[in-house]
Formats: structure tokens, C-alpha cells, sequence
């Protein structure tokens, strides 16, 4: 397989999230052609592609992750040809398209679904999970959704619950049935047929439920802050060994991989979220033959200790053998990593050096809208909240808004995104600071340090392809090889507030970087890494 054919290896793609990027009907939503009309801003960033999030028809009670129509614009977001048009502009820029397939579930108000919890006998009827209640009317089991409470709702019209793991707006979709799994593949081929390059995988260990429906066993020790654990969350007190990572997904995998597989030069990304998110990452992109990648929580927590990073790489790469991952510290579901990492100090300094060390990772690289500003957590109170999750969990946990409000693109009262609509989410005051137009004749801008970087990445194999071999790491340092075809990169990282020295035996010949990014120096035997640095350096492989 060419290099061409296997642009995502190594790939940086950059997540837009519609509608907070920008509002071109000034409806105060952003929307597609919001998108193509930043297209040269995205493409100066660096980055290799796209990721859209939903655009499909939806009610939105989850924001598009709840879809009517799989095979049409939401006319919030504009029309098929707007989305036609999108994908042009991006690929005469150089840009592939990802879009989010949201495959698990749909949203009740979809026409499948309206049929299906009509009757027991109707075409669609077992396109849905549907389960009697147990003798005293209770649940089926105990599944919880991710969203709280029981995974269950109740249905009057056919006296059955059905399964929701998320919204119970959002019924699971019965992958037992290969007439889903035929119409779904067909929806997948639309939009390859209309040019998109891949599919960021929403959920995707979770198609396949336990046709027995067994109750999943209880968490002995819960501890708080471990991937994906919060207490407040019943979620939290269980194994999820049956309502997901079922080992049926692995051959629904492998028919999507040849589906993708008739159109050239496409790709897959999974999300994966459970337990043992890094061992399914490996088993879901092993062999050539499943998903191009996956990416986890396993670096979107509260830990941001070189310690954890170096552990979660180690993990992944012990058992990954010719899997390939995708990483990210930020996306449109966790707190920015600017506040979540930086804790609202030193926030630049912090957004630059933990942009540089996601980069020198192996692996592929999901960049989240505002991230390359710097952006902090949005600051909102209950009543401008519009995330059901947040609502229902408020205030321990205050949910996805602070994360998704729109871009700002100027330091105006509006920050540029619209042009006098009210917009969808708040402008946050606080990200207005950090604004596009603010950061654009800053030469030491967050902006100017992501984009540099990018190049860097971009001119140099091994941060793109090569192996990767830990050397050393202590709570803030991080220091490690990057070796490809013969060549070989020495990384040392340095995420402390204060200046860390330390003896090298290696010969090491530093790089030069781009002054929007602090550097660090080679001094004889002796690597000098200022607060909030990296080193790059050639050495002998």
C-alpha cells in the first residue's frame, strides 16, 4: 500500500464542530457554508483533514447525535449541495473530509423508529432492541445509560421497554438484524458516493448488545477520576461486559472495512470508550482488515502527568502489533484542555507545550475547534445551559456547552461568528481575548505556535511515522525517540513551571524552532529544557 493510499497514518485532523464555528445566514447557528468560507483559515493551520460533527437531520435534542435522516442536511446546517460544496473547496485546498457516522442509535423521531414501535409485526418491528418487562414490570436488566438511570424506556404502544444507551431520544439499533446492518452500510455508502474521504466512528463499541441480556456485574472499587469515571454517574458501578465491546462488533468491522475498501484512499476513525478502551483499540484496528484507527479517553481525563501519558503510549503500543491509534486531549464531549490540563494558568504557555508533546506522539492527531487559540473552558450559568447532560448532572458536573461555545473569530461583542443574530450558546467574554484577529499579528500567539508546529510535523517522517522508544519521564518530563527509515528524533518535553536540567549520553545535534514556540538547548552533555519547553534534536539512530 502506498503512502498515498495511507494519508491518515500519521495524519492531523481537525475537528469542526458546525454549529459553533461559524454563522453564515447570521441565524446565530453556525453552519456548512460557515465552514467552506474558512476553509482557507483551516488549511493555513497545517492540518490534513477534516472532521465534521453531525450535520444530519435532527430534532437535536443531543445537538445532531440524534438523527432523523441519515442521508440528508439538517436545514439548519444548509443543503446537500452546500455539504457538496464544502467537500470541493476542501480537496482544492488539500484538505480531506471526515464526517461523524452516528450508527448505534437514531433518534425516535426517525422513520424506522415511528414504525418499529408501532406493533410487534410490522416490517421494522425488530430493527430496535426491544425487551419484555420482568414479572413485576421492572426493567429487562440492569444496563444504565450513560446519560443516568436505567438504559430502559418504556414503550405503551407495544408494552415493551426498548434500549436507549444514551438519550432515551436515542433508541439503540438492533445490529442482530442484518437488514439494519444493510441499511446502515448503505447510508455509509451516500456519503462515499458524494466524496467524503472517512468516517469518524461515533460509539463504536457499541453496535452489539448481549442477546441474552445478562446484568452487567458491579464495580467493587470505584475510584474517582479514572478513565471515564465520575460518582456522580451510577454508570461508573459497573462492568459494561454486555451492553458493549461485544465480540460480535468485530465482523461489522470488518464488512465496513470493505466497504471503505471499494473507495480509494478512504479511512475509518473509532471512538472507543470502555474499560479496557486500549486493548479494543488494538483488537479494533489490528490486521488490516477493521478500523484504520481508534482513538480513547484514555488522554480527554483530568490526569495530565507525564506519568499517564507515558503509561497510556506504552500500553497501547505493547499490544497494538499493526494497529495504529489516534490520540487527542480535547474534543466537543470533555472540559477544554486548556482549563482541564492547565487549570487557568499559564494557559498559553500550557496549550503550547501540550500541543507540541500530542504531536511528537506516534499515532494520528485529532485537533478540537479553539484549541489552537487556546481557548479555556467557557464559564455559563444553569440558565443559558442547553446540554441535556449537563442539565441533568448539574452543578457536580456541568456539562458539554462550556466546551462547544461558538469560535471567536474577533474580539467584537458577538466574536466575529455571527453578524447580529443571538447565538446559539454564549459568547464567552473570557475567549474573546483570544480571538483569531487578536492572535494573528501576535508572532508568539498560541495560533502562530500551533501552525508552526504543524509544519514542523509535517516536514519531518518520524514524527508522522516512526517508532516511537520511551527513555525517560518524572511527573512533568518526558523524553523519547522517534526513529524512521534510518533517521532519528530525540524529544525531550518539559511541562513544569520551572527550568528542568539533566545529563545525556546521547550526541545530539539541536533543531531549530519556530520562536512562537520555547525551546529547549543541547549544553555539551547536558539538555537545558526551560518551563513549558521542547527539545528536538537529530540524533544517530
Amino acid at each position: 500500500m502506498t503512502d498515498e493510499l495511507e494519508w491518515w497514518r500519521g495524519a492531523v485532523i481537525y475537528q469542526v464542530y458546525p454549529r459553533s464555528f461559524f454563522d453564515s445566514n447570521n441565524d446565530g447557528i453556525g453552519d456548512l457554508p460557515g465552514v467552506t468560507a474558512k476553509m482557507d483559515y483551516i488549511a493555513s493551520l497545517g492540518v490534513d483533514a477534516i472532521w465534521l460533527s453531525p450535520f444530519f437531520t435532527s430534532p437535536m435534542k443531543d445537538f445532531g447525535y440524534d438523527v432523523s435522516d441519515y442521508c440528508d442536511v439538517d436545514p439548519i446546517f444548509g443543503t446537500l449541495n452546500d455539504f457538496d460544496q464544502l467537500i470541493e473547496s476542501a480537496h482544492k485546498h488539500g484538505l480531506k473530509v471526515m464526517i461523524d457516522q452516528v450508527l448505534n442509535h437514531s433518534s425516535d423521531q426517525h422513520p424506522w423508529f415511528v414504525e418499529s414501535r408501532q406493533n410487534h409485526d410490522n416490517d421494522k418491528a425488530d430493527w430496535y432492541i426491544w425487551a419484555d418487562a420482568k414479572p413485576d414490570g421492572t426493567v429487562p436488566n440492569n444496563w444504565l445509560s450513560v446519560f443516568g438511570g436505567p438504559a430502559w424506556r418504556w414503550d405503551s404502544r407495544r408494552r415493551q421497554y426498548y434500549l436507549h444507551n444514551f438519550l432515551d431520544s436515542q433508541p439503540d439499533l438492533n445490529f442482530h438484524n442484518p437488514d439494519v446492518v444493510d441499511a446502515l452500510l448503505n447510508t455509509v455508502e451516500f456519503w462515499l458516493t458524494r466524496g467524503v474521504d472517512g468516517f469518524r466512528l461515533d460509539t463504536a463499541n457499541y453496535y452489539y448488545h448481549d442477546t441474552e441480556l445478562r446484568d452487567n456485574p458491579p464495580k467493587k472499587d470505584v475510584v474517582e477520576g479514572s478513565i471515564g469515571v465520575r460518582l456522580d454517574n451510577p454508570y461508573a458501578y459497573q462492568f459494561h461486559i454486555y451492553d458493549k465491546s461485544r465480540p460480535e462488533n468485530i465482523p461489522f468491522l470488518q464488512r465496513l472495512r470493505r466497504l471503505l475498501d471499494e473507495y480509494r484512499n478512504t479511512t475509518t476513525v473509532g471512538e472507543v470508550g470502555c474499560d479496557f478502551s486500549l486493548e479494543t483499540m488494538a483488537a479494533y484496528t489490528q490486521g488490516n482488515d477493521k478500523l484504520h484507527m481508534c482513538y480513547s479517553f484514555d488522554l480527554l481525563t483530568h490526569d495530565s502527568s507525564m506519568n499517564h501519558i507515558r503509561e497510556t503510549m506504552e500500553t497501547i503500543e505493547a499490544g497494538l502489533g499493526d494497529g495504529w491509534p489516534c490520540w487527542s486531549i480535547g474534543n466537543h464531549d470533555v472540559e477544554r484542555v486548556a482549563t482541564r490540563w492547565g487549570k487557568n494558568h499559564d494557559t498559553a504557555a500550557k496549550s503550547k507545550i501540550y500541543m507540541a508533546m500530542l504531536l511528537t506522539l506516534r499515532g494520528s492527531v485529532c485537533l478540537y475547534q479553539g484549541e489552537e487559540l487556546g481557548l479555556i473552558e467557557a464559564e455559563l450559568s444553569f440558565d443559558q445551559l442547553v446540554d441535556p447532560f449537563g442539565i441533568a448532572f448539574w452543578p457536580e458536573f456541568k456539562g458539554r456547552d462550556g466546551c462547544r461555545t461558538p469560535l471567536p473569530w474577533t474580539n467584537e461583542a458577538l466574536g466575529g461568528f455571527t453578524e447580529s443574530a443571538q447565538p446559539w450558546l454564549p459568547i464567552a467574554e473570557e475567549q474573546r481575548a483570544l480571538a483569531v484577529s487578536e492572535q494573528e499579528w501576535n508572532r508568539h500567539s498560541v495560533l502562530h505556535a500551533y501552525r508552526d508546529f504543524l509544519h514542523v510535523r509535517r516536514n519531518h517522517p518520524e514524527l508522522r511515522h516512526g517508532e516511537i522508544e520511551f527513555l525517560y519521564n518524572d511527573e512533568t518530563t518526558l523524553t523519547f525517540l522517534r526513529r524512521f527509515k534510518g533517521k532519528c528524533l530525540y524529544v525531550a518535553i518539559n511541562t513544569a513551571n520551572q527550568d528542568k536540567i539533566f545529563p545525556v549520553e546521547l550526541s545530539l545535534l539541536a533543531l531549530t524552532l519556530p520562536e512562537a514556540i520555547q525551546s529547549g538547548y543541547v549544553d555539551g552533555n547536558t539538555v537545558v529544557l526551560p518551563s513549558y519547553s521542547i527539545l528536538l534534536a537529530t540524533v544517530s539512530c
